[in-house]
Parts: structure tokens; sequence; C-alpha cells
């Protein structure tokens, strides 16, 4: 079984969290959309006012499109995790063409076919991005650390330890706060003083 997001709602719960989340984008969306396309089309002095109005008779249509969409995508999201038992990017490419497919039904089946293509091939187009927006931003694993070593090297020495060095010998807190140790090119090493003890 695949690895769930645990970002998100469980199954049944995902479909009203989705609903809602989709309204709220097509309804944002559309009311900055329409504001605009009000003000360009009203008459100078009345622009504010066509902007207003456009938005109140356009903004929920857009907003209700959008969460017919989400939930419509969401159902059939849980369905393809219920039947298949994973939760990949596979369930939301098949969610997105079956729903493009579902809106466009009554057209026949001609527009239903190249509209569920036409949702498929976008979600798919969204998940690979993200997973490669993720494999970009995600910290890269920790390798082993003999796989890191350079060729002759044995494994277990500590990281700028090279074998036959003595590690050095660590002095008290006073000692250790008025001395760093400078490891010079031959081996050996050297207390150097920055910090006077006067100070």
């Amino acid at each position: 079984m695949g690895t769930p997001e645990t970002s998100r709602e469980p199954c049944p719960d995902r479909i009203l969290d989705d609903i809602g989340g989709a309204f709220g984008m097509g309804a944002v969306g559309g009311t900055a959309f329409h504001f605009l396309k009000g003000i360009y089309n009203s008459p100078k002095g009345e622009r504010f006012v066509g902007g207003t109005q456009a938005v109140r008779m356009n903004a929920p249509r857009v907003g209700g499109s959008f969460a017919v969409w989400g939930g419509l995508f969401s159902a059939f999201d849980c369905t393809m995790v219920y039947v298949r038992q994973k939760e990949d990017p596979w369930n939301s490419i098949f969610a997105g063409a079956a729903t493009g497919g579902f809106l466009q039904m009554r057209q026949g089946l001609g527009p239903a076919s190249r509209s569920a293509l036409f949702g498929g091939v976008l979600l798919a187009m969204i998940e690979g991005a993200g997973i490669m927006l993720n494999r970009v931003l995600s910290p890269p694993a920790n390798m082993p650390m003999e796989e890191g070593m350079p060729p002759g090297m044995p494994p277990g020495f500590p990281m700028g330890q090279l074998p036959g060095q003595q590690q050095p010998q660590m002095g008290s807190a006073m000692s250790m706060k008025n001395e760093l140790w400078c490891f010079k090119i031959g081996g050996h090493h050297e207390p150097v003083n920055f910090f006077p003890l006067g100070r």
C-alpha cells in the first residue's frame, strides 16, 4: 500500500474539504476577473458600480462551477484510492480524466472523450510538476561515510582525519577558551593563542 498524503483529510471528509476550497478559489478568482471586466466594459463615471455589479452576477456562478469540478474530482479520487488501495499520482490523473469526461457527458461521446483526455493530460502535467518540484526542493539523502571516502581510505575514520593521525587531546575549559588548535599540513598541531589571558 502506498504512503498516504499526511497533509490532506481522510477520504470521505476530503470531498467536502475540496468542495469548499474549490468554491473559495473560484469565488476569489471570479471576483477579481469579473470586477476588472466590469470596470473595463462600463462607461466613465459608472466603472466602480459596473465592476461590483458584474461581481455580484458572476462570481458566485464561477465559484459554484469550481465547487462542482472540485467535488467530482475528489469523489473520483477517493473512489480510485478505495479501488486501488494506493494513494499515488495515478489516482489524480484518473480522477481528472473521469471528471472531465463526466462533466461533458451531455454533449455526447466525442466531446466527453476529448474532455476526459484533456483532464487526464492536465492532471498528469500538474502531478509531474509537483513531483519534479519535490525532488528539486527536498534535501538530498544522507550518504554513508564509506561512500564519500577517497579511494584507498579505510572505513571508520572521522571526517578530516587521516590514517595514522592522532586526534587532538581536549584540554580544560579555560585552555579551550584561550586556545584554538591549528592543524598544519605536516600532520602535527600546535596551540595558537588568539585571546591573551589578560583579556
